[in-house]
């Protein structure tokens, strides 16, 4: 029986790579989720008036990948102490969330957030939120794998996130 994982780290293009090539997933899906508009698309979450954010929904299996390893992947793909955002990516939309789908989830997201702070890591307090995942509205088919889909532009926009990952984990 497969479990989903929800999590937002910015740009949801540079948050699948990093999941879909683990064992035990079977699925991401670049999206939007925690707004209070229904069916949204990419240019009304743009505007900043859907409250929306991206993210991507992990489909894995958790017999062979555990949730506390997708939070422990999930930390090493953000920066935990921005709530404004990732990298050059700036807003609302943007901001570092684990949304968890069980009580489970919750608690496990709540001591890997604890166990981050206290490891001296980063000097800055960590303030990525930790709330309950809300309806996920998948983005529009051009979004998904985009990294596959092109490469050039996502190394581009995944350049600063990338020397962030090298200089912090």
């Amino acid at each position: 029986m497969s479990e989903k994982a929800i999590f937002a780290g910015g740009c949801f293009w540079c948050m699948i790579q990093p999941f879909d090539t683990q064992p035990g997933i079977l699925s991401v899906t670049s999206g939007y989720t925690g707004g209070h508009v229904p069916n949204p698309t990419y240019e009304q979450v743009l505007s900043h008036t859907t409250g929306h954010t991206e993210a991507v929904e992990i489909e894995f299996d958790p017999e062979i990948m555990s949730y506390e390893r997708l939070v422990e992947i999930y930390w090493q793909q953000t920066d935990p102490t921005d709530a404004l955002g990732q990298f050059e990516d700036r807003g609302d939309n943007y901001r570092p969330v684990i949304f968890y789908t069980t009580n489970e989830q919750k608690e496990i997201a709540m001591q890997s957030r604890k166990a981050l702070a206290e490891s001296g890591r980063f000097d800055d307090p960590i303030v990525t939120k930790i709330e309950p995942a809300v309806t996920f509205y998948p983005a529009e088919d051009y979004h998904q794998d985009f990294y596959q889909k092109n490469p050039e532009r996502y190394d581009d926009a995944h350049a600063n996130r990338a020397n962030f990952i090298k200089e912090n984990w």
